[in-house]
C-alpha cells in the first residue's frame, strides 16, 4: 500500500495505547496529602495534545502536584465554551490483591488491566484521541473546547480542581457546561436492551471530624464524663440511624425512565426490594433515594489505664441535592449536645439539566452508535470535580461513554480489585463523544 492509500489513523486506533500509556504512570493518591506525583503523566498528556497542534499548559499546585489545562478555540466567539474534564490520580491498588500487575497495563480477555482503567484514564484516553483527531482533520467545536486533566480528584480535590478553579479561573471564562465521569456506560436490562446513566447530579460531601470532650484521669477511678464513652455512643447513633426516602427530581427522573425501559413502574414504596430485584440497574438508584452517614475512623487515648480528655471520629457523610438543611439537622440531634462537629470537607449537591439541549446531545449520540441505548438521568451517590466547576456556575454531566457486555461488573471496577476496561469498549466511546462534539 503506498502512502497516498493509507488510511488514515483514527481516535479508535489511538485510544488503546494511550490508555495503557497512562495506566503505567503510578498516580496513586492515599488522601490527607499522600499521594504520587501527577506531573508525569500531565507532562505525558500535554505532550500528546501538544504533538496534534494544541498549546497545552501544565500547572502545579505544589511541587509535583499537576495539572494540564487545554483551550481550543471555536469557530464562534459567541458561542458558549465547553468543559471536559477528569482525574490524572488513581486509589491505592495492592498487587498482591491483583490477578495482574496494577499497573502494567496488560490485555487479557479483550480487555485492558489496571487501577485506573474506569476510573478514570480510560476516560481521558478517549477525550486525548478523539481531540488528537479532531485538530489533524482541522475540525473544531463552535465554541471554545476547554480541557482538564487534574490531580487530586480521589481525595479533596485541593490540589486539582479547586485549585485551577481559583488559581486559573480564566481559562473556563465562558464555560457554561461540562462533562466528566461516571455516566454514559451500558448496563443490560435484557437482551439488545441497555440503559446509559447520564449523571445529571451529584450527592454532597459532608466529610466530617467528630469531637467529644470530658475529664482527664485515672481509669481505675468513676468517669462521669468520659469523651470516648460519648463519641462510642454518638457514632452508635448515627450508625443505627435509618434516613428516610427522598426522591428528589433527578431520582425520580430515574425511576420513571427505568419503569419505561423495563416496561412496568418501580414500586416505590419497596425501593430497596427493587434496587436488589433489579440488580446492576438496581444499583444506579440503590445509593441515591436517601441520604447517608457511615462512621469511618475513630481516635482516642493513648493508654489503657488513661481516660482521655478528648475523643474523637470521622464520618463520610452525603446528602441529596435539596436536603443539605434537613441532613445537618438530623446529624446535630444524632450528635447530642456533647459532642461537636467540624468539616473535613464539604462540597455542594450540583444539579444539572436532564431536560435540557446538552443532556439530548448526550443522549443522540449514544443512541447514533447503539440502536439499543435507552439513556437515563441519574444521580451519582458519589462525588466528582464537578462539585469544584459547579462553584463557578458550571453545570456538570457524568458522561464517560462505553458499550460492555452484561458479564462486567463495570460499577464494581470503581476502586475494586482487577479493575478494567473492554477495548471495544473505549472504541465505541470514541466514537460517541466525537459524534457529541459536532453538536457543540
Amino acid at each position: 500500500m503506498t502512502r497516498a492509500e493509507t488510511r488514515p489513523v483514527t481516535a479508535a486506533d489511538e485510544v488503546a495505547g494511550i490508555c495503557a500509556d497512562l495506566l503505567r504512570f503510578d498516580t496513586t493518591n492515599e488522601g490527607e496529602g499522600k499521594a504520587r506525583p501527577e506531573r508525569p503523566a500531565a507532562e505525558h498528556v500535554a505532550v500528546l495534545l501538544d504533538e496534534a497542534g494544541a498549546d497545552p499548559v501544565v500547572v502545579e499546585s505544589a511541587p509535583g502536584r499537576a495539572s494540564t489545562l487545554v483551550r481550543l478555540p471555536g469557530t464562534d466567539p459567541d458561542a458558549p465554551a465547553f468543559l471536559i474534564h477528569g482525574h490524572l490520580d488513581v486509589v491505592p491498588a495492592d498487587p498482591a490483591e491483583w490477578t495482574l500487575p496494577p499497573f502494567a497495563a496488560e490485555v487479557r480477555d479483550g480487555c485492558l488491566w489496571g487501577r485506573g482503567a474506569v476510573d478514570m484514564k480510560g476516560s481521558l484516553a478517549m477525550t486525548i484521541a478523539v481531540v488528537r483527531q479532531r485538530l489533524r482533520e482541522g475540525r473544531r467545536t463552535r465554541g471554545d473546547l476547554v480541557l482538564a486533566f487534574l490531580a487530586d480528584e480521589e481525595s479533596t480535590g485541593d490540589f486539582g480542581s479547586r485549585h485551577v478553579v481559583g488559581a486559573h479561573r480564566e481559562w473556563f471564562d465562558g464555560v457554561t457546561e461540562a462533562i466528566g465521569e461516571s455516566g454514559g456506560y451500558s448496563v443490560t436490562a435484557a437482551p439488545g436492551t441497555r440503559v446509559y446513566p447520564i449523571a445529571t447530579g451529584e450527592r454532597g460531601t459532608a466529610w466530617m471530624r467528630l469531637t467529644a470532650r470530658g475529664t482527664a484521669g485515672h481509669g481505675s477511678k468513676p468517669a462521669p464524663d468520659n469523651a470516648v464513652a460519648e463519641i462510642a455512643h454518638a457514632v452508635s447513633r448515627i450508625a443505627a440511624h435509618t434516613w428516610p426516602v427522598r426522591l428528589t427530581p433527578g431520582v425520580r427522573a430515574l425511576l420513571d425512565a427505568l419503569g419505561e425501559v423495563l416496561g412496568a413502574p418501580l414500586d416505590l414504596d419497596r425501593l430497596d426490594a427493587e434496587a436488589a430485584r433489579l440488580g446492576q440497574i438496581g444499583r444506579l438508584f440503590a445509593g441515591t433515594v436517601r441520604n447517608s452517614a457511615n462512621p469511618t475512623r475513630l481516635d482516642a487515648g493513648y493508654k489503657v489505664n488513661v481516660v482521655p480528655g478528648s475523643a474523637t471520629a470521622q464520618v463520610d457523610g452525603r446528602y441529596l441535592p435539596g436536603t443539605g438543611d434537613e441532613f445537618f439537622a438530623t446529624i446535630d440531634r444524632l450528635l447530642g449536645p456533647k459532642v461537636t462537629r467540624a468539616f473535613v470537607n464539604h462540597d455542594p449537591a450540583p444539579v444539572a439539566d436532564p431536560a435540557g439541549a446538552t443532556f439530548a446531545a448526550l443522549a443522540a449520540a449514544l443512541r447514533a452508535e447503539d440502536p439499543g441505548a435507552h439513556p437515563v438521568p441519574y444521580v451519582m451517590s458519589g462525588g466528582t470535580d464537578a462539585k469544584s466547576f459547579a462553584r463557578i456556575g458550571i453545570r456538570g454531566f457524568g458522561f464517560a461513554p462505553l458499550l460492555l457486555g452484561p458479564e462486567l461488573d463495570y460499577q464494581g471496577m470503581f476502586h475494586g480489585v482487577d479493575e478494567r476496561v473492554p477495548l471495544a469498549g473505549l472504541r465505541f466511546g470514541t466514537r460517541v463523544l466525537d459524534r457529541f462534539l459536532d453538536t457543540r
